[in-house]
């Protein structure tokens, strides 16, 4: 049937007759349920996680980088979503953007034409690293290596891939396979074929290229796992090496890129450093939309898209997609506008500089190290006895626990979101909103020392919470 002027009625014609569907009607029916509704229905274990450490939590709005609860209590957000909220929660101009690109109806995702935003996204991308070309996208930051290790294989016409110890790539198959903490591995074997070096040994490095068989080298200039930077001079050194045996430089920039350091890209802290392969996603999203990017060099697109029968060698069925696209355009806007990079290095070099300055004050506290507004907390083994001995109960049950006492009070009392940087690791990782200010610093710094001075008390909540964690772990075993 027709309207009147002789266009088939559309798909929301008529939306609010009979029932319909109300999201707001539904949350309200129905958000109470949450975590018995991830404990039935999909990966069981994250809710009774979340009740053991006592990070089952209802929050209810969210903005910038903070958090509010169903009281009006106001949380500091130092995870940032795992690193994809660099702009913070809910950014006007995003949300503009994605309304825009709502309302504007496109024809979008037809597959068999091209539409304008991918190409001004990739645009926008690229002037950012002038020495390469051309983008794929994607939608996500393990899709975005598994594309890397495809076009390195391809183009190189060589099977064997290099990364690094603790290293995280993704958890896909393929970037499973250069992925270099064990306990993300166990079980999911076979894996492809790939080597494991140490980050910053160059001789591992070169004896593996001799062999002729090695596609390219991927690496996070500062790794996630534990916030370990490479060497001073490895990248530049590496890079040379590589072109040298004819193998590329994949720089997984995925949590690192987009301002996440102080550089826009970490690799651009060494001069001279240009990867031949670049994978970014995370913070491109605006928080808002799945999305992932590898950026490469014009010969390598060329090899792998070789002729019209290949056009659809590599693809994604939602990839470039108008949301993600126009989610993108509008942080990149957004992150020259406001000047975000900058404010990611100066916030993040008053965050660390304050943090390094409690080390001599707790014996507890090793190191902090990082770039920008990525920062790891390093606790380590204390001198005096009645701490070394509680130290060392937690070390024997699972290591990694005293950081785990250090992230919950935190939390419970302070209320401010943080990470443990990686399994069996006593590291807290700090990636928050690239847009936090000196008052969010002088927040988390002056609850870490409470949290620090407490630890080193001996007593009270937090070593309570600690035997707690103790027997949990040894129930696991």
């Amino acid at each position: 049937m027709s309207t009147p002027s002789g266009r088939g009625r559309t798909q929301g014609e008529g939306a609010g007759r009979g029932r319909g569907f109300d999201l707001g009607a539904l949350l309200a029916e129905r958000g109470g349920e949450r975590y018995e509704l991830h404990a039935r229905h999909l990966n069981h274990q994250l809710p009774r996680m979340l009740h053991t450490i006592g990070f089952d939590k209802v929050y209810e709005r969210a903005e910038g980088a903070h958090f509010w609860d169903a009281e009006g209590n106001d949380y500091l957000d130092m995870l940032a979503g795992f690193g994809v909220m660099g702009l913070g929660r809910h950014h006007p101009v995003v949300r503009r953007a994605l309304h825009d690109v709502l309302d504007a109806g496109l024809a979008d995702l037809t597959r068999f034409d091209c539409q304008p935003l991918p190409g001004l996204l990739a645009e926008k991308l690229l002037s950012y690293s002038p020495h390469l070309d051309r983008v794929f996208f994607g939608n996500s930051g393990t899709e975005a290596v598994e594309t890397a290790l495809k076009f390195a294989r391809y183009a190189t016409g060589r099977p064997r891939i290099l990364y690094c110890d603790h290293a995280f790539h993704g958890l896909t198959t393929g970037s499973l396979s250069v992925n270099g903490e064990g306990g993300f591995r166990d079980g999911f074997a076979p894996l492809l074929p790939d080597t494991r070096i140490a980050l910053g040994d160059l001789a591992a490095l070169e004896r593996e290229l001799r062999k002729g068989d090695v596609a390219a080298f991927v690496v996070e200039p500062i790794q996630g796992k534990g916030v370990l930077a490479a060497p001073p001079g490895f990248l530049p050194a590496a890079q040379e090496l590589l072109h040298r045996h004819k193998a590329l430089l994949i720089a997984d920039e995925v949590q690192t890129g987009l301002g996440r350091t102080g550089d826009f890209y970490a690799y651009q802290h060494e001069p001279g450093v240009e990867p031949d392969l670049v994978c970014v996603a995370k913070a491109l999203s605006g928080g808002y939309v799945p999305v992932g990017a590898t950026l490469g060099k014009d010969w390598i697109f060329k090899k792998v898209y070789s002729s019209m029968d290949r056009v659809l060698v590599h693809s994604a069925s939602f990839g470039s997609n108008a949301q993600a696209m126009a989610a993108g355009l509008a942080v990149l806007s957004v992150m020259e506008d406001e000047e975000v990079v900058a404010n990611a290095r100066a916030t993040g070099d008053l965050l660390r500089g304050r943090l390094a300055a409690l080390v001599d004050d707790y014996e507890l506290l090793y190191e902090v190290r990082g770039r920008g507004l990525m920062i790891g907390i390093e606790f380590g083994r204390p001198s005096s006895l009645g701490l070394r001995s509680r130290w060392t109960v937690l070390q024997a049950a699972r290591k990694g626990l005293f950081a785990q006492m250090v992230v919950v009070p935190l939390l419970r009392k302070h209320r401010i979101l943080t990470q443990v940087s990686g399994d069996h690791l006593e590291v807290i990782k700090l990636i928050p909103p690239l847009i936090v200010d000196e008052a969010d610093v002088e927040r988390f710094v002056g609850a870490f020392r409470e949290v620090m001075d407490e630890a080193h008390g001996g007593s009270g909540l937090m070593w309570d919470f600690g035997r707690t964690l103790v027997k949990q772990a040894v129930g696991n075993r």
